[in-house]
């Protein structure tokens, strides 16, 4: 590594796992209430990566970190940290990567000003994405892409697939992301394990913590949350006026956005408590609140080859893997690789954080 790249390993950084990274396993560890029964054996784990969310993370929190001929790297290096510490945390039978494909959606066509107010992120960003594939390619990660779909698209549509490839033993799936739009997803056999706040604030949703988070509401409902608060950095409109405490209030009393109009109809007493300035601006922006909720709607049924048997982790090259992380000059992690009797000081390398 570099110079600036030495300076940053002298330097202490602490990283913290909300919850701790030892809940992170028991969590799923612990899937029968009893932490003796509990085991690896008894539930297979998939991890998939929300890749283009952690590389974003990783640029942002990381020095601009270069090898020596000048190429920079430090989402790279970040991406790689994120993902050796999922591995540990973890133990995962599969791993499986998506990926944005550049272009517009199918979520453009129905509204031209779908992310239409978000910057475009940094070149020095984008030309790291094919790296981070590469090396995700020497792992033997398979990597999921789909023209007209993002990444969350992929990621729902696996893991709806994913429990019905691996049927017994049950399979258990750990979104990785940088965001949180996924936590929809979220429910008896998915979580998601989430960057927080840049990449050292880690925290493992589930069911439970969701509705803590949101206040009562449950995974499911996070979609007529947005319908009605909308998401201002995808340019989701929602229903002007609403924000988010009306927005969860509504839907603790309501359920979901079709029965809130139902009820608008009938005249139903809960309707009746509502002010009148409420009730007009859900019937005046009601077309926009499920336009809202269809932007916001992950797909779960994307047109991909998603075999389960061919994300089976850990059966890599590992010459490969090392020749590609000397060529990044990240010799610093070459002995922390995932499977190497050292990996477990891959600790060390997240304090640098």
């Amino acid at each position: 590594m570099t110079a600036k790249t030495k300076r940053l390993n002298s330097r202490k950084y602490n990283y913290t796992l909300a919850n701790q990274g030892s809940r992170a396993k028991r969590e799923v560890l612990n899937l029968s209430g009893n932490e003796n029964q509990g085991s690896f054996s008894k539930r297979k784990v998939l991890i998939i990566i929300d890749s283009n969310s952690v590389i974003h993370r990783a640029y942002h929190a990381l020095p601009p970190l270069s090898t020596k001929s000048g190429e920079l790297v430090n989402a790279v290096y970040g991406f790689l940290l994120v993902f050796f510490r999922v591995v540990k945390e973890f133990r995962p039978d599969f791993i499986v990567a998506c990926f944005d494909y550049p272009g517009l959606t199918f979520r453009h066509k129905k509204y031209k000003a779908y992310k239409a107010k978000r910057p475009p992120a940094p070149e020095e960003l984008y030309r790291q994405i094919p790296k981070v594939k590469e090396v995700l390619k020497n792992f033997q990660v398979p990597i999921f892409e789909k023209e007209g779909f993002e990444a969350d698209d992929i990621i729902g549509t696996l893991a709806k697939e994913a429990p019905r490839k691996q049927v017994l033993p049950e399979i258990e799936t750990i979104i990785l992301s940088g965001d949180l739009d996924v936590l929809q997803l979220v429910d008896s056999q998915t979580k998601v394990y989430a960057l927080r706040k840049g990449v050292k604030d880690v925290v493992l949703y589930d069911e439970k913590q969701v509705k803590e988070k949101f206040q009562g509401l449950e995974p499911k409902q996070l979609l007529d949350f947005k319908a009605l608060r909308g998401d201002p950095s995808d340019n989701i409109p929602g229903v002007t006026g609403i924000g988010e405490k009306t927005a969860i209030n509504l839907l603790l009393k309501f359920s979901d956005l079709d029965n809130l109009y139902k009820e608008i109809k009938e005249e139903t007493p809960k309707v009746k408590s509502l002010s009148q300035k409420l009730k007009e601006l859900l019937l005046e922006y009601k077309e926009q609140a499920f336009l809202s909720k269809s932007l916001a709607q992950i797909e779960k049924n994307v047109p991909v080859d998603f075999d389960l048997k061919n994300s089976h982790f850990g059966e890599y090259d590992r010459e490969k893997v090392v020749k590609s992380l000397k060529s990044f000059e990240f010799d610093s992690l070459i002995n922390r690789l995932p499977g190497d009797n050292k990996n477990e000081s891959i600790g060390e390398n997240l304090k640098l954080w």
